[in-house]
C-alpha cells in the first residue's frame, strides 16, 4: 500500500471532514486479520487496486465450473451494534449471509469484499468490524482479498455506518441446487437459527426503543443486546460435507432471511409446486416470542419477517430424511413438504 501523508491535520481535505490519517490507522488495525484469510491462491490483496484470485486450480478441478455471486448488507442491525459497542459480530453477520446465500445453489466461497462507510472513521470500529469478517472467512476457507472503508461526512450523520460485502464462490454446472426433481411429498428439513441473524431490524428497534440493551427479560436469560446482536451463523459446515457426496441427497436449500418463511421458499421452488409448512414443528425461540408480545404482531407477520428460530431449510425425498438428519451434527426437525398447488408457502 502507499505510504500515508506525514500529517494530514489542516488539510483541506480534513477541514471538509475526511481524515486520511485515521483510514491509514485502521488499514494497520485490520492488515493482519485480513492477510490471515489468505492462501497461496491469492496474488494480491490489500493496497492492490483490486484483489487477485488464481481459481484454476479448483476451477480445472470441475467438470464445468460455475461462478456464483451474491452482494448484501447488515442492514438496520448495525445501529443496535453501535448502542452496544459491539462491532466485531457485524463482520461475522455480512460474511456468513453471504456464505449462505450462495450455499443455497451448491457453491462453496472463493473470496469476499468488505464495505463500510461511515460519517467519520475510527479506527478502532472499523477494524473490529473488518476483523470480524476476517473471522468468518477463515471459518468458511474464503480469502478476504479487498474492499473499501469510506468517509463520507454528510451522508451519514455523525456517528452511524453501514456495513456491506460481496462474495465469489463455484459449483460443478451439475451440482447446482436446486435440483430439477423437486416434486410434492419431498420433505422439508429446518436447521435452528441464531437468532433473527441480519433481518427484521427495523421492527426490533421500533419494539424495544425505550428498552435499554443491558436488560435481562426472563424468558431470555441473557442481556437484550446478547440476544439481539447474536451474529448471523454459517450453515457451511453443517451442508457442506452433504453437498460434497457425488450423489448429494439434498435438493434444495432455502435460506430464511428478508421475507422469512413466506417469500423465501418459493425462490427454489418449480413452477405447480407449493410448500405446506406445519407450525409447531419446531421450538420458537422465546426471543420471538417476546416480540410478538411486546409488539402485538399479527402471527403471519411473524413469520413473514423472521425466521423464528429456523435460518436454513433442506428439501429432501422422504426415503432420504432420517439419512440427512444423522448426517447434520445437531438437531433438525422435520417442518413441512413440498404439495402440488401455487408456488407460494401455505403456514398450517
Amino acid at each position: 500500500m502507499p505510504n500515508p501523508p506525514s500529517n494530514s491535520k489542516g488539510s483541506d481535505y480534513a477541514a471538509a471532514g475526511v481524515d486520511m490519517d485515521a483510514k491509514y490507522r485502521a488499514v494497520e488495525m485490520m492488515t493482519a486479520a485480513v492477510k490471515s484469510t489468505y492462501g497461496p491462491e491469492v496474488l494480491a490483496g490489500i493496497g492492490a487496486f483490486g484483489g487477485l484470485y488464481d481459481a484454476g486450480g479448483l476451477l480445472r478441478s470441475m467438470h464445468s465450473p460455475v461462478l456464483v455471486a451474491s452482494t448484501d448488507g447488515v442492514g438496520t442491525k448495525v445501529e443496535l451494534a453501535a448502542r452496544a459497542g459491539r462491532y466485531e459480530p457485524l463482520g461475522e453477520d455480512i460474511v456468513n449471509h453471504c456464505v449462505n446465500d450462495i450455499l443455497v445453489q451448491g457453491a462453496r466461497p472463493l473470496f469476499f469484499l468488505d464495505y463500510f462507510a461511515t460519517s467519520a472513521i475510527r479506527p478502532e470500529i472499523t477494524a473490529a468490524v473488518v476483523s470480524g469478517a476476517a473471522r468468518a472467512c477463515r471459518q468458511a476457507g474464503c480469502a478476504l482479498i479487498g474492499g473499501e472503508t469510506a468517509e463520507m461526512p454528510g451522508v451519514y450523520l455523525p456517528g452511524q455506518f453501514d456495513v456491506a460485502g460481496t462474495i465469489v464462490g463455484a459449483v460443478d454446472r451439475g451440482r447446482i441446487l436446486p435440483r430439477p426433481t423437486l416434486g410434492p411429498g419431498d420433505q422439508l428439513i429446518g436447521i435452528r437459527s441464531t437468532g433473527p441473524h441480519t433481518n427484521g431490524y427495523s421492527l426490533l428497534r421500533k419494539i424495544f426503543a425505550g428498552t435499554p440493551l443491558e436488560t435481562v427479560f426472563p424468558e431470555l436469560g441473557v442481556t437484550l443486546a446478547e440476544a439481539l446482536l447474536a451474529p448471523h451463523r454459517s450453515y457451511l459446515p453443517v451442508l457442506a460435507p452433504l453437498l460434497a457426496r457425488e450423489n448429494s441427497p439434498v435438493k434444495a436449500l432455502a435460506h430464511l432471511t428478508g421475507g422469512g418463511w413466506i417469500e423465501n421458499p418459493p425462490r427454489v421452488l418449480p413452477e405447480g409446486i407449493g410448500a405446506e409448512v406445519q407450525l409447531g414443528s419446531w421450538p420458537v425461540p422465546p426471543l420471538f416470542t417476546l416480540v410478538q408480545r411486546l409488539g402485538e404482531i399479527n402471527p403471519r407477520e411473524m413469520y413473514r419477517v423472521f425466521n423464528m428460530g429456523i435460518g436454513m431449510l433442506a428439501v429432501v425425498a422422504r426415503d432420504d430424511v432420517d439419512e440427512v438428519r444423522r448426517q447434520i451434527p445437531e438437531e433438525t426437525w422435520v417442518v413441512g413438504e413440498l404439495v402440488a398447488g401455487e408456488q407460494k408457502v401455505i403456514l398450517k
